[in-house]
């Protein structure tokens, strides 16, 4: 029988070998390339050391100079901190004795054109009271009245309840008793005529007057309503003439004298009116001017040289509702000045 020799296992020095070769097939480099590499290493290297290379050898830091120079700076800001005293440039504060109190006397009957300031305060007034007192008792020429005490200024309601019972004098002033005057009959041998006073150089102004017409009077007949005077007529005038005329008795109270005025304006609607029928001046919005459009109390500056450019832009107005698409235009201005316009 013939058997079988198993087959000798491979050296370990063949694995070994392979090994190395898969190795030096994958990550081996060749003799330029590593020439290369180790140049490149070089080069790194050298990168990294040369700015400490090249970088100038710095002296030793001493700071003691510094701590110095610290020092002194500390030292001229805390003199700088140090609160600085000021001369006293104001006026010696004059020197005042203190006042000694005056002792209370018990309140019995007295008579106050006799009174002392001091005698006052022995009373319960205070100092300032009874110096006041004395002196409007001197002006009057003394006292008639309890009256005239009360009325003294700073004296208080209580203290001159608590003295008025010890007063000897009246409550109440005495009644004024009215002059009589001779008749002129006495004296109808001596005067021939009556003495003339001066005469006022304002007329009279009419106490019936009959109503007029606001958009045809003049001053003069402005003057005539009471409270009526030739600043405020003449500011009326003005203002119609500006406006062409009013068209409702309200528009008075747009003129700047008569705004806070209402009794003048009531005054001016009782004897003044405007007529139904009355046609104001009116403005042509599509030929005037800027200057005439301006000038009118409903349109001013602004709106005027809107209402110029729009029409030069978009075309002449052709109703009033065009001026609707001015947006600075609100209604109310819009209301007032209708009547005025013109296409």
């Amino acid at each position: 029988m013939k058997v079988k020799q198993a087959r000798p296992s491979t050296p370990p020095a063949s694995f070994f070998r392979k090994s190395q070769t898969a190795l030096r097939r994958y990550f081996g480099f060749s003799r330029r390339e590593t020439s290369g590499f180790v140049v490149l290493v070089a080069l790194l290297l050298l990168w990294l050391f040369l700015p400490a290379l090249l970088r100038p050898a710095l002296p030793q830091y001493d700071p003691a100079a510094d701590q110095r120079q610290l020092e002194q700076v500390a030292t001229e800001l805390a003199v700088q901190r140090q609160p600085r005293a000021f001369a006293d440039r104001r006026y010696p504060r004059r020197g005042y004795a203190p006042r000694v109190p005056v002792p209370q006397v018990p309140l019995a009957p007295f008579d106050p054109n006799s009174l002392t300031p001091l005698e006052w305060e022995a009373r319960g007034l205070p100092h300032f009271v009874a110096e006041r007192i004395v002196h409007f008792r001197d002006v009057v020429g003394g006292f008639k009245a309890k009256e005239q005490i009360r009325r003294t200024y700073g004296l208080p309601d209580s203290v001159y309840a608590r003295l008025a019972p010890y007063m000897l004098l009246p409550d109440q002033l005495p009644p004024r008793t009215a002059r009589s005057y001779p008749s002129s009959e006495r004296f109808a041998g001596k005067f021939t005529e009556r003495p003339s006073f001066p005469t006022s150089k304002f007329a009279r102004k009419p106490a019936h007057l009959a109503i007029f017409d606001l958009n045809t009077a003049d001053t003069t007949q402005l003057m005539q309503i009471r409270g009526i005077g030739r600043g405020i007529s003449a500011r009326i005038v003005a203002y119609r003439a500006r406006l062409g005329g009013f068209v409702r008795a309200e528009q008075m109270a747009e003129i700047y004298s008569l705004r806070d005025a209402p009794d003048l304006i009531d005054s001016l609607r009782k004897y003044t009116f405007v007529k139904a029928s009355f046609a104001p001046a009116s403005l042509d919005v599509n030929t005037a001017s800027f200057d005439e459009l301006q000038s009118h109390p409903y349109m001013g500056k602004r709106l005027a040289r809107v209402v110029v450019a729009f029409r030069q832009q978009h075309g002449p107005f052709k109703q009033p509702d065009d001026l609707r698409q001015i947006r600075i235009l609100d209604e109310a201005t819009f209301e007032k000045l209708k009547p005025y316009l013109r296409f």
